[in-house]
């Protein structure tokens, strides 16, 4: 599945040219409504000289852990060592892609 920000650039096209009635736009609207449905909290920004910047977020919903984002304690869900694979999984397109053009030259 795309990510809303993926999604957005397809809405405000429709929306642009004048398709707010469409059932492409309101499938969209569909689908954004309800992957947002949880979503709620405070964003704290800062303005400054045409600049947002945000300063912070508190959501009673939020995903984030602590004891989960930290890889100082034992406890700790995440480990090191899991970014092996993933990086050496990553990285796989790019070596063939590499290979593939060394093969080509």
């Amino acid at each position: 599945m795309q990510s809303s920000d993926g999604l957005i650039p397809r809405y405000s096209e429709l929306v642009y040219n004048g398709f707010w009635f469409s059932p492409e736009r309101e499938a969209l609207q569909a689908l954004i409504t309800e992957t947002q449905r949880d979503v709620t909290g405070v964003v704290r920004l800062k303005l400054y000289k045409g600049n947002i910047i945000v300063a912070g977020r508190k959501s009673p919903n939020s995903l984030y852990d602590p004891k989960i984002a930290t890889m100082e304690s034992e406890a700790s869900a995440y480990d090191q060592t899991d970014a092996t694979g993933f990086i050496r999984l990553n990285a796989l397109r790019l070596k063939l892609r590499a290979a593939s053009k060394d093969r080509r030259d």
